[in-house]
């Protein structure tokens, strides 16, 4: 199994970016898994104490057991994929079991910051876009798709996701081996990682 791993900000279209490439394969070859998913469950702390969390630290995420079921879809085996509740910042209580794909797109905020990750990563792909862009695309998403209000997205945006972008994320761009401008509709940026996974298939 060959991974492309795409990071970059909250909003920088990561996710656009690897759907758009996924389109022009079978779902069962390409498969995109999401960080988003490995977000460590709060179940244990208040509603209160979940808002205060920090989210774009990488503490917050649970990169062991993403590196667990990196490394068991690539023997080929199946894994058992968390579901995360961003209303209730937990994990639900069931899971999705994922069968190994192929090519495997993963995408999320903070996928190069640890190096155990970043091994297991064939090519890292990393989103350049200006921060003020992420920040309306993450405003239009949290507030329509995630049931946030606009209040509570700039808050969390000045106290946690600019600096978490500045600490952690945008230092982890140095390993990429490929800069998107733009966003997730980039069509060059589409054209060439779909030619590069036609070639990984046809390995």
């Amino acid at each position: 199994m060959q991974i492309i791993g795409i990071a970059g900000a909250s909003g920088s279209g990561k996710s656009q970016l690897a759907y758009n490439i996924q389109a022009a394969f079978d779902p069962a070859e390409v498969m995109v898994l999401s960080e988003d998913n490995y977000y460590k469950d709060q179940r244990n702390l208040s509603m209160a104490q979940r808002n205060l969390m920090n989210y774009d630290h990488p503490d917050a995420m649970d990169h062991a057991l993403l590196a667990v079921h990196l490394a068991e879809l690539a023997a080929g085996r199946s894994v058992e994929r968390p579901v995360y509740s961003f209303h209730e910042h937990c994990r639900a209580l069931e899971t999705v079991i994922l069968q190994p794909p192929r090519v495997l797109v993963l995408e999320g905020i903070l996928l190069f910051c640890e190096e155990r990750l970043r091994n297991l990563i064939d090519l890292r792909v990393f989103m350049e876009v200006p921060l003020d862009i992420c920040l309306i695309r993450r405003l239009e998403r949290d507030v329509h798709d995630r049931g946030r209000n606009m209040d509570s997205v700039l808050s969390q945006y000045q106290s946690t996701v600019r600096a978490g972008y500045l600490e952690h994320i945008l230092p982890s761009r140095q390993y990429a081996d490929l800069l998107v401008p733009e966003g997730g509709d980039n069509p060059a940026a589409v054209a060439m990682l779909t030619a590069r996974i036609q070639a990984m298939l046809a390995e």
